[in-house]
């Protein structure tokens, strides 16, 4: 397989409009071609402005005093997602708050190829309740998680890719070719490259409890 790989994202922002809102936090697992961890990152971000609904993601105002902007992150971001799948749960709506974050700072997103394990989960879970990540765990059988965190929803999403696109069952039967031809679709695309901060976020991004 193509170097690369898959970069499973999940944001948390202050309200569901990317062009209304801003990202309050980000998550980010790095997989390899055969679906392995490789690196996780997750910092909160400043939006510059109040933070929505805590009682949905808990993040206080407070939390972020000290966080970096995104223009801060944007850097790192780009250097995790160059060359990769973009992986989510809906994910196009965490990719719309990124291109609309991106965008902000004059930085155009690529076009890169995604997968959708919500529409994965639709498919191989037709038992499930619903189809929100929380019922798509349970109906996988793959436990809890820290649901409403950038991190725990980015870590959630790359089991449900792993439970949906792994080899043992029959029904695994092309999905190796099928995983090759999109992380060489994302290797061939072209990645704008900013240079980082004198003051690195890396160095301020944590795991929240």
């Amino acid at each position: 397989m193509p170097a690369g790989g898959f970069a499973v994202v999940d944001v948390e922002a202050t309200g569901r409009s990317p062009w209304r809102h801003r990202v309050v936090e980000v998550g980010v697992v790095l997989l390899d071609g055969v679906l392995g961890v490789q690196r996780e990152f997750t910092s909160l971000v400043d939006p510059g402005g109040p933070v929505g609904p805590t009682q949905v993601h808990r993040i206080a105002q407070a939390d972020v005093a000290g966080a970096p902007r995104f223009r801060e992150l944007a850097p790192l971001l780009l250097e995790l997602l160059a060359g990769r799948v973009l992986v989510g749960h809906h994910v196009s709506c965490d990719r719309a708050f990124l291109e609309r974050e991106f965008a902000r700072i004059g930085t155009p997103l690529s076009p890169v190829p995604q997968v959708c394990t919500m529409r994965l989960a639709r498919r191989h879970l037709p038992e499930a309740t619903g189809f929100g990540l929380a019922a798509c765990m349970a109906a996988a059988g793959l436990g809890g998680f820290a649901a409403h965190t950038a991190l725990g929803d980015a870590r959630a999403s790359a089991a449900l890719l792993r439970y949906c696109w792994g080899e043992p069952s029959s029904a695994a039967k092309g999905r190796p070719a099928a995983r090759a031809g999109l992380l060489r679709l994302a290797a061939d695309q072209h990645w704008p490259r900013l240079a980082r901060p004198r003051r690195d976020p890396e160095g301020r991004a944590h795991v929240r409890a």
